[in-house]
């Protein structure tokens, strides 16, 4: 899917719910729009450094029951070598969310990354749609959360149990309306084949709400040697898990 197309179903799909919302007076529909000079995931990069247009919808019930959809262009499954079209990620995803105790949270589902497109994987690889249970809990401004890899994992076969763990925190500056982020992330690989793709990721970031427009300055970084398992082929030889500095515009409907 082109550029163009994805951000026209992003935008229609976003004008579709204040509609809903006129409807009703509280609509458990939410959708949000987004542009980003680096699609960071993990602290690695889906695109290649490149910008992306990104966007979803979600559903919350007042019981604490979610679910929503999310979309992003890609390109790191053909900078990998493989060849065809993968360029669009969309994810889906259902869990349940609630509070306790005062100021506790906590967060259980599933996610399942999907790559659109009709493409034949690289040598020594597979398709990369991707399926992970997820569990969080948060404290205040606190929050810890692991996600399990239920078979393959980006590619890689046989890889049952790869799993992250991160933890982030969220502060508001008062009288400011930013809020500063800190995030600490490990990605844990299983399965011999992949022992190399094992890493740490580091992130700080900064966010301010400017007329309902959410703009975001980020830093992240992995401890991935580089020339490793996240730099691309000759002869373009990218590290996506360099250290970098992404941009980010969105708008919550």
């Amino acid at each position: 899917m082109s550029h163009s197309k994805l951000l026209n179903t992003l935008i229609l799909a976003a004008l579709a719910v204040p509609s809903v919302a006129l409807a009703e007076e509280a609509s458990p529909f939410t959708a949000n729009v987004g542009l980003t000079t680096d699609y960071i995931f993990r602290g690695i990069s889906q695109t290649s450094g490149n910008p992306a247009i990104q966007g979803g919808v979600d559903y919350a019930h007042a019981s604490g029951l979610y679910a929503g959809v999310w979309g992003s262009n890609v390109s790191w499954i053909t900078d990998f070598g493989a060849t065809g079209s993968a360029s669009m990620e969309l994810d889906t995803y259902a869990g349940f969310r609630s509070s306790f105790a005062e100021d506790f949270s906590y967060d259980i589902g599933f996610i399942r990354y999907n790559y659109l497109g009709s493409y034949t994987p690289a040598p020594t690889t597979v398709k990369a749609d991707t399926d992970e249970i997820y569990g969080a809990i948060g404290y205040k401004w606190l929050t810890a959360k692991y996600s399990y890899g239920l078979g393959k994992f980006l590619t890689v076969a046989d890889a049952k149990g790869t799993n992250y763990l991160e933890v982030n925190a969220s502060v508001p500056v008062a009288e400011t309306g930013i809020t500063l982020g800190a995030h600490y992330g490990k990605q844990t690989y299983k399965g011999a084949s992949a022992a190399a793709a094992t890493y740490s990721d580091y992130k700080l970031s900064a966010a301010k709400d400017f007329g309902g427009y959410m703009v975001t300055l980020a830093y992240s970084d992995t401890n991935s040697a580089k020339g490793g398992f996240y730099t691309t082929p000759a002869p373009a030889s990218k590290d996506l898990a360099r250290g970098t500095v992404a941009l980010s515009v969105s708008r919550a409907f």
